[in-house]
């Protein structure tokens, strides 16, 4: 198949369900959601679901998966933290979030390869690797969009979510490393 997409392979049929199963369990993740008093950002369960995607489906489906789940919230799905929806959420202080869940499950994906890794410790470094991206896309949009420092961006940003992130990674690469698709 060198690759190309295949309308009769069955294997893409499924890659194809899984990645949509997965879009919408970002868009569900996004509901569960920690208001931070302190931060516009949110605690919520979408990270888990991306580093699933991308250790699971590999770069291809699961950049695809967190692409449709972007792509539904932006044509006015409330699919982003909180029901929310539009371009003007991507352009907001937490637009850089949404970013970087786009490169991260790229990069998770392709760490991971195709058939992702049974190694947990593996999965856990190529998700802590994701999680900086999405951090660093994060805070520098965060810090942009809000006029603040990024000494203040990693305030607000960051560090008040590293212990739940961090949860995130342990869940899912315990998962990851247990469910091969």
């Amino acid at each position: 198949m060198n690759g190309s997409y295949d309308p009769h392979s069955g294997s893409d049929i499924r890659k194809m369900a899984l990645a949509s199963l997965f879009a919408a369990l970002v868009s569900v993740g996004a509901y569960a959601r920690i208001p931070v008093p302190f931060s516009p950002v949110p605690i919520t369960l979408q990270v888990f679901f991306i580093f699933l995607a991308a250790a699971m489906l590999g770069a291809r489906w699961g950049t695809l998966s967190v692409i449709v789940y972007l792509l539904l919230g932006i044509i006015g799905l409330p699919v982003f933290s909180g029901g929310s929806s539009g371009l003007g959420i991507l352009l907001g202080p937490t637009g850089g979030y949404l970013v970087g869940f786009v490169m991260a499950a790229f990069l998770i994906g392709i760490l991971s390869g195709k058939k992702g890794t049974s190694s947990v410790l593996l999965n856990a470094m190529f998700m802590l690797a994701g999680l900086c991206i999405i951090y660093v896309a994060g805070i520098s949009f965060l810090a942009y969009a809000a006029g603040i420092t990024f000494e203040n961006a990693i305030r607000l940003g960051v560090l008040p979510f590293l212990p739940a992130d961090l949860l995130k990674v342990v869940l899912a690469s315990v998962i990851a490393s247990k469910y091969s698709i």
